[in-house]
């Protein structure tokens, strides 16, 4: 079970950080096609963090917690709203998506603010699991 712990954890990390680093791609990405000062191709890098890095972590993260919590057979109070904080987490990767495309079409309304709440949303999320887990009970 400790392989397991280690996996998810380091695969949570690296999710947790694509989920604040790729809003704060998108904001620069928008500002920049916006002034036309921009000339990489923010949003073929943008696609290709979010498919080949960020997804691949996600996956990964959810299924190793699921391993963890079906092999160490932890149940709680706690671990149902930790779920409930990470499938708010996946609801912000799946956002992050949807403003990727929109960056594409070159769809720039609302992608700044969106962008910027989409990051302190994540960030709240990943607090809120981190207090969770870390204030559970001992068995």
């Amino acid at each position: 079970m400790p392989w397991i712990k280690v996996l998810h954890i380091a695969t949570l990390l690296c999710w947790c950080a694509s989920l604040l680093y790729l809003p704060a791609m998108l904001l620069a990405g928008a500002k920049g096609r916006e002034a036309a000062t921009f000339d990489t191709p923010v949003p073929v890098l943008l696609r290709f963090l979010f498919t080949y890095v960020a997804t691949p972590f996600a996956l990964l993260a959810i299924m190793s917690g699921t391993a963890l919590f079906l092999v160490g057979q932890i149940t709680g109070g706690w671990l149902v709203l930790k779920l409930m904080a990470v499938s708010g987490m996946v609801l912000c990767h799946v956002l992050c998506g949807a403003l990727i495309v929109r960056l594409e079409r070159e769809q720039f309304r609302f992608l700044v603010s969106a962008s910027g709440l989409l990051a302190a949303t994540s960030a709240a999320l990943m607090l809120t699991v981190l207090v969770l887990v870390l204030s559970k009970p001992f068995a």
